[in-house]
């Protein structure tokens, strides 16, 4: 056995009892009798093509199965969650409000110094090229946490930052922005922000807001379209807000940046009635999907023009991680059968070349062979993603593995060398990223398991301990020092607060269904969005809010579950196997080729026809 496969097996079977931060050790597989999901979204319409088997789908969620024991919550419990909301209001606070009174209107707050950085366009930017000479930023943290404040209930300070945002911003500025970071921050930001000024539940005063998030939305849209302007379809991953792309221009990009926009792009072309931006976004992302390999993997980065990859080695980290992510999140929001199918594809893949137990290292997408046997902080997302697909045991197996090393310590590091068994020497640091308590968040939605209510305690201990100052929160330079760096993102203020706080207290959640963006965007499911425009907009699922008192019947999604009988309610509640699971051809499990066998649900192997004529893992 290889050495990396070996240190993966100590890692993933070993440790647990070794964790610091929690007492009690987390289930190894969650029981799905306990799945209670306050959220249901109902969806009918056409059936998936035989063959593919019967998937399950979590948007907080698609279906509702309340099982009396799971939705019972004790009066201990409601007030130690009312308890653990508090504090993480308290945290959002002390950074918000330190960001308005030491860096307002400026991008992002130095925590350490109690000044700002006009970041928006560092962010990508490693180099710190062709930075700005006279750009005083955009508030790009007021802006990121506007669905925050309304998420902490707050319509006060949300409809005063509307108003100064509808006064004072304007994108008319000499700035070389990356495309991506500015489509997820401030496009996303502001479309959310426009949704939940103008939907039913009247925050603002009435008559003061007329779309004014929107039409700076549009303004920074029409903006983007410029990049698009390329041989292949994809997107420069540079423009200049005021010019576009700039002459001589770089033309590598990567896969998330010109395959992550089709949510927010998509969300503009419906408000405005312009579908040029969905298309554009579209043509961008059916491009991309093209030149995935026989293997259906893609690699990390591209040329833009020529369409050709540059980086063959990808996984489910940084580079690639929203592309997956957003495959699923178009299909839920926009119905397009077409998402799904790139999705199946993709997550089947996934599973079956980066996969090893628990992790996911870094493949060759020609080969499929491993290249890089490493962890990267971003991959703590991928949990949150399969509870969406319903593959609850294996994103509680996952999920696990990335507590324990936040226990281990204390923050998440950046990179971790699987195969070393240390820290990557030169990505030690900690920036504050949402996405393990994004994962918990999910995790604890699906399951009701208080275990994840404890990550999250855990969480919010080791930020206050090591990451509060006085002049907000810092992120992490050095995981083995705690030494702080003088930047505080603002996404912290958009995902990790956000989340921290919907594990405590979801009111916000209430008979509403939302998707959130990668940078923790809420936009609402909506039915309307599924036909907006003609033909090619045709749906053939739909989403609506189901009432307290409906009756709970069979939809395409929720027959789309394995096995093929699902049973709601019951002594065992409904089942939910492994969203990898293709079942056979036939119910008595007979064959007489391969061709008749599916997956396996918990190894995501290939069955095959054994000399008896059974299918199985021979």
């Amino acid at each position: 056995m290889s050495p990396a496969l070996d240190t993966l097996k100590r890692l993933a079977f070993i440790h647990h009892s070794k964790s610091k931060l929690s007492s009690s050790s987390p289930p190894s597989h969650p029981s799905s009798a306990h799945l209670s999901i306050p959220l249901p979204i109902e969806l009918s319409g056409k059936m998936m093509p035989a063959g593919l088997g019967m998937w399950a789908f979590f948007l907080l969620a698609i279906y509702s199965t309340t099982v009396s024991n799971a939705s019972h919550i004790t009066s201990r419990e409601a007030a130690r969650k009312k308890i653990m909301g508090e504090k993480v209001r308290k945290m959002f606070y002390h950074a918000y409000d330190n960001y308005i009174t030491h860096a307002f209107p400026h991008d992002e707050l130095k925590p350490l110094t109690k000044t700002y950085t006009d970041s928006l366009s560092e962010l990508g930017n490693l180099k710190l090229e062709h930075l700005p000479q006279n750009y005083n930023g955009s508030a790009l943290t007021l802006i990121e946490s506007l669905s925050s404040l309304v998420v902490l209930g707050n319509d006060t300070e949300f409809e005063r930052a509307v108003l100064w945002l509808s006064d004072k911003l304007t994108f008319n500025v000499d700035a070389r922005i990356n495309l991506f970071e500015c489509n997820i921050r401030v496009l996303g930001g502001l479309v959310s922000a426009h949704i939940l000024a103008t939907d039913p539940s009247n925050r603002l005063v009435q008559g003061i807001y007329k779309n004014q998030l929107l039409s700076l939305a549009e303004d920074l849209g029409q903006r983007f379209l410029s990049a698009f302007n390329t041989p292949t379809g994809l997107p420069y991953a540079w423009i200049n807000l005021k010019y576009g792309v700039m002459e001589n221009e770089t033309t590598e990009t990567s896969t998330s940046g010109c395959g992550s926009l089709i949510l927010e792009m998509g969300a503009l072309s419906r408000l405005t009635g312009d579908s040029r931006y969905e298309e554009a976004a579209l043509r961008a992302l059916r491009k991309l999907w093209s030149m995935r390999s026989p293997l259906n993997l893609l690699g990390t980065t591209l040329d833009v023009v020529t369409g050709d990859w540059i980086e063959y080695s990808s996984g489910i980290g940084a580079g690639v991680d929203s592309f997956y992510e957003y495959l699923i999140k178009a299909y839920i929001l926009f119905g397009r059968e077409e998402f799904w199918d790139m999705f199946h594809s993709a997550y089947l893949a996934v599973q079956k070349y980066f996969r090893h137990g628990p992790w996911y290292h870094e493949a060759d997408m020609r080969t499929g062979k491993a290249t890089y046997w490493q962890l990267t902080s971003l991959q703590a997302f991928w949990p949150g993603l399969q509870v969406l697909v319903g593959d609850i045991s294996a994103a509680n197996s996952s999920h696990r593995e990335f507590f324990y090393l936040w226990g281990r310590f204390g923050v998440l590091p950046e990179r971790y060398l699987l195969d070393q068994e240390m820290l990557h020497p030169t990505e030690k640091y900690y920036p504050l990223r949402p996405e393990l308590a994004e994962s918990t968040f999910y995790l604890y939605q699906a399951t009701k398991d208080p275990w994840y209510m404890e990550v999250g305690e855990s969480i919010v201990k080791s930020l206050n301990t090591y990451t509060k100052v006085e002049g907000g929160f810092a992120s992490v330079k050095d995981v083995t020092t705690m030494q702080l760096e003088d930047h505080m993102h603002s996404f912290f203020l958009a995902e990790t607060c956000k989340y921290l706080y919907l594990l405590f207290d979801d009111s916000f959640l209430a008979n509403q269904n939302y998707i959130f963006t990668t940078e923790g965007h809420p936009l609402p499911i909506r039915s309307s969005w599924h036909a907006k425009f003609s033909q090619d907009y045709l749906l053939t699922n739909w989403s609506t809010i189901k009432g307290e008192n409906q009756a709970i019947r069979a939809s395409a999604m929720s027959l789309q579950v394995c096995p093929d009988t699902l049973t709601f309610g019951g002594n065992g509640g409904p089942r939910v196997e492994s969203a990898c699971h293709v079942c056979d051809a036939r119910s008595d499990h007979r064959c007489r080729t391969d061709e008749e066998c599916g997956v396996d649900a918990s190894t995501c192997r290939q069955r095959t026809c054994s000399v008896a004529g059974y299918c199985g893992l021979w």
